[in-house]
């Protein structure tokens, strides 16, 4: 196993987006069918800029399911780690677009066969190769996915891999918010690098998201790196020593879905590629330039509808940076 292996940890489902922005559930006529979930949007981002991804996760043994494992493979996502429930069924999100391009979701999973995830069925000799281990917070909802997310972090980590947590928040899928903030919470300190959106900011601190002092609450001592991304206005980070923002692209919005994911899967195979003793957080210059691909990488991926058929490749990326300037 190669040592550049970036494992994603957590769930893959089905997007069902409406063929028509700007309507409610309701009123569209038509649905798109769209694979999706954040992990595994990360561990095919990362393969489309030639790096080595695994993923994690468990599937109704169903025609979706099935579906889903297919477009892993077919993106050269090694499947070893995946698992088929014949008594769950795959799990399903409906999901809004507004006429502005974000988001709202209604998900089907009761319970969908990614949450029954056992610790006793994990692979573990992927999780112990791995470079970098990925993951989200929708795994933490129930047991015994829950334990079985512990139980991968905390192999990954003796194993010596950095732990890359993107929490994702989907209120819906949470009991309460106060419930959903004390689980993404539970495992704040365990990460080396962190990516949050400002809403996130603002949903876990309850502050004002633009407003450092709030942000630096999220900071522990021993994380590497905190990541916060503005949408188009492009991203901040914060490390023990430096800080900054990086600007974005505006380009033309269809549908942010996956955007955060395709900008995650673009900086992690930049850590697997100059991480040497963590010198990416310790070298400014050469984050801010991983940062800048990483942000073309999530302006470009809203262009399309859907998270995986609009993750960007390298040239991609390179082409709206050079047009931008």
């Amino acid at each position: 196993m190669a040592s550049d292996l970036v494992v994603s940890f957590g769930e893959m489902l089905i997007d069902f987006v409406p063929d028509v922005a700007g309507v409610s559930l309701a009123e569209s006529q038509g649905f798109i069918k769209a694979p999706g979930g954040a992990p595994a949007n990360v561990a095919v981002a990362i393969t489309k800029h030639g790096g080595n991804s695994a993923f994690i996760g468990k599937f109704g043994d169903d025609e979706f399911g099935h579906m889903l494992v297919d477009i892993l493979k077919k993106n050269s996502v090694n499947v070893e780690g995946v698992l088929f429930d014949e008594h769950a069924r795959t799990a399903l999100a409906f999901v809004t677009l507004r006429s502005d391009g974000e988001r709202e979701f209604m998900f089907y999973r009761n319970p969908s066969a990614d949450m029954l995830l056992t610790e006793a069925e994990l692979n573990m000799s992927l999780i112990k190769n791995a470079k970098i281990f990925h993951y989200g917070s929708i795994s933490l909802i129930t047991e015994p996915c829950r334990s079985a997310h512990i139980a991968a972090m905390k192999a990954a980590r003796d194993a010596g891999a950095l732990l890359s947590y993107d929490p994702n928040v989907r209120l819906p899928l949470w009991p309460s918010e106060q419930a959903a903030r004390k689980g993404i919470m539970s495992i704040w300190k365990h990460a080396d690098f962190i990516k949050v959106s400002d809403d996130e900011v603002a949903f876990l601190t309850q502050g004002d998201p633009y407003n450092e002092d709030v942000v630096l609450s999220l900071w522990y001592e021993g994380l590497k790196l905190l990541l916060v991304t503005d949408g188009e206005k492009g991203c901040r980070y914060y490390t023990k020593d430096f800080k900054g923002k990086v600007g974005g692209y505006s380009v033309k919005t269809v549908d942010t879905t996956g955007a955060g994911d395709a900008f995650v899967g673009a900086f992690l195979v930049h850590c697997c590629f100059t991480c040497v003793e963590g010198s990416l957080f310790e070298n400014e210059e050469q984050l801010r330039k991983v940062l800048k691909f990483a942000n073309a990488c999530g302006a470009i991926a809203t262009t399309k509808k859907g998270a995986i058929p609009a993750l960007p490749t390298a040239p991609m990326a390179v082409e709206l940076i050079s047009t931008s300037n």
